[in-house]
């Protein structure tokens, strides 16, 4: 057993300078430190690749999970994979650099409140956190945009080879539980994601129909079905902690500087999710 720390952070969207210099500052606190790093590191491969590179060479190891900024194909953006293909792009890279993806085997955390199995997931969304009194994803999404709201990846996350983005998601959510079933049944897990696995966390969100493009349903009950220790995620912007049938759930997110500039906006930084830190 090693005395480190299983740490986590998200959403480093580092074509923000003074995002960018939050990364250049992260540290671990000793030399057996894990960091998890739950997606929207940035949009630009070479600004991907950057921060990853920076991270895995502090910390003893480095776990990602792919948020949706990742996954886009800006058109600034010399690499021009899409899809499916982009994520590949992006898994052997994190490989080359030492750093765990969704698509490797579950590395052990046997520090301080482990042993836990440190699953990284890529499930994406299924537009199924629909609009109330929607009965269809069209529905939602047209009521979604006569109120103004219409999520960016509309426009630049692509799902090919697959027909839709929610064809994807199913896709993915097959995957990750034939994944998760072949777990040790004895060993819990922190499961890290980019969206919140549950409904429950996008309630509070300022633009609620923005939901539909947080996640799916189908995730709901993985936190009681694979024995987690703790939920990692981001995507919302909401850092806090919150518990979901006695699971503890951690949203991560350091956002944009506009947000986290804000009065009273929770301190960004990492966040410890192994050992559990004492409350206050």
């Amino acid at each position: 057993m090693n005395g480190g720390r299983l740490l986590a952070i998200s959403d480093l969207h580092v074509a923000h300078a003074d995002n960018r210099k939050i990364v250049e500052g992260l540290r671990p606190g000793s030399d057996d430190d894990w960091l998890l790093v739950a997606g929207d590191v940035g949009e630009l491969s070479e600004d991907i690749e950057w921060a990853l590179a920076t991270l895995s060479a502090r910390f003893a190891r480095v776990v990602w999970a792919p948020g949706n900024h990742e996954l886009w194909t800006p058109r600034q953006d010399p690499l021009r994979l899409r899809g499916v293909r982009r994520y590949e792009h992006l898994v052997a890279l994190c490989q080359g650099l030492g750093v765990l993806t969704p698509e490797d085997p579950y590395a052990v955390w046997d520090g301080p409140g482990g042993p836990v199995a440190v699953a990284p997931l890529f499930v994406l969304y299924d537009y199924t956190f629909r609009v109330p009194g929607a009965g269809t994803k069209e529905e939602s999404l047209a009521i979604a945009r006569e109120n103004g709201i219409v999520c960016t990846d509309e426009y630049f996350l692509h799902p090919d080879p697959h027909p839709s983005r929610d064809a994807w998601c199913e896709a993915r959510v097959a995957l990750t539980e034939r994944r998760l079933d072949a777990c040790d049944p004895e060993l819990p897990t922190v499961l890290v994601n980019h969206f919140p696995l549950v409904r429950d966390p996008t309630r509070i969100l300022r633009y609620p129909d923005f939901a539909q493009w947080c996640g799916t349903v189908r995730t709901a009950d993985w936190h009681r079905r694979y024995r987690a220790r703790a939920v990692v995620y981001g995507h919302l912007h909401i850092p806090r902690t919150t518990w979901h049938d006695g699971v503890r759930f951690e949203e991560v997110s350091v956002g944009y500087p506009r947000e986290w500039r804000r009065a009273n906006h929770p301190r960004v930084g990492l966040r410890q999710i192994l050992p559990e830190a004492p409350p206050g």
